[in-house]
């Protein structure tokens, strides 16, 4: 199983969050755990 590194953090009213180790995979929700779910979801 592989691991990555999700760097997320809150910019006004959203949470944004990015893949360190692969260029392209970010996300944009309205809660953290929407968005810790959407970058799950997102490396599949």
């Amino acid at each position: 199983m592989m691991e990555y590194t999700a760097v997320v953090k809150k910019e006004r009213d959203w949470w944004i969050g990015w893949i360190e180790e692969i260029p392209g995979v970010n996300c944009q929700e309205s809660t953290r755990q929407e968005l810790l779910e959407t970058l799950r979801v997102t490396l599949q």
